[in-house]
């Protein structure tokens, strides 16, 4: 027994040295160049996971919640990412992942995440707590935590890491294609060695699934609306004002989810 864990292990490590060997050639490789095309998110949202992940919560609104949804804690969406070898945008997709979407589907914020990694610069549209804001700034990715775990996501094997957002008490777990050196993915994630195809939120409180990629050039994808509207801040003026609402909620003991977006 303990000899199959020892060789697990080794075989573990061994494919991780050698898939960080070639994420490392793959930015100056022709592969790269190739790296263009739209990415399908199936977004799985789960209202008792949520309130689970909620430390500050009593256990009678936690089980109150779980009674209010009974079999409709979930309900799903899809959202898209446009990416070349230096550019991402990312945004809520007018498709419908529900049959029946009824009252689920309130949720039509300004929601407009770019990534551009030549300059190393970010132009975020949010509409947080019924504003809408401008965020431009320097790129400063999540402080991951390269793991051993390996799986296929969407045709692609991937590895994992993790993030402990300890701003919005959210453990973040992500699977990147190795495959596809581009350094981004859904909603804000961006940093890791890869395309980000799947995220795990406070063990599937909210979990985000690559589904459908299509490799074709882009055309005005990556354009902004010619109307911008909103305040520009930078991306410490947002923390601030995330860092003032969850500290309300937590006072206040109630949930944050009625005012930002999870």
């Amino acid at each position: 027994m303990t000899s199959n864990t020892n060789i697990s292990t080794g075989l573990k490590r061994n494919l991780q040295q050698i898939f960080i060997c070639i994420v490392l050639a793959f930015p100056v490789s022709g592969l790269a160049q190739k790296m263009e095309g739209s990415m399908r998110y199936l977004i799985t949202h789960n209202w008792t996971k949520k309130m689970a992940a909620v430390d500050y919560l009593s256990k009678q609104q936690r089980d109150r919640v779980t009674y209010m949804w009974g079999n409709r804690s979930e309900w799903k969406e899809y959202s898209l990412m446009y990416f070349t070898p230096t550019m991402t945008k990312y945004e809520d997709s007018e498709e419908r992942a529900e049959k029946d979407d009824e009252g689920y589907s309130w949720r039509k914020d300004v929601y407009t995440i770019r990534r551009n990694f030549e300059k190393s610069s970010i132009f975020d549209m949010i509409q947080l707590l019924g504003k809408v804001y401008i965020i431009e700034d320097t790129l400063r990715p999540q402080n991951w935590k390269i793991l051993n775990d390996i799986k296929e996501v969407a045709g692609h094997i991937c590895m994992n890491a993790f993030w402990d957002d300890t701003l919005k008490m959210q453990k973040v777990y992500a699977w990147f294609a190795l495959d596809m050196p581009v350094s981004s993915g859904p909603e804000r994630f961006c940093g890791l060695p890869g395309l980000i195809l799947e995220v795990d939120v406070n063990d599937g409180a909210m979990v985000i699934t690559a589904d459908k990629i299509e490799m074709k050039p882009l055309t005005t994808e990556m354009d902004l609306p010619k109307k911008i509207k909103g305040k520009r801040i930078h991306e410490a003026d947002y923390t601030a004002i995330m860092k003032k609402y969850m500290d309300e909620r937590r006072a206040a003991e109630e949930p944050p989810f009625w005012g930002i977006r999870y």
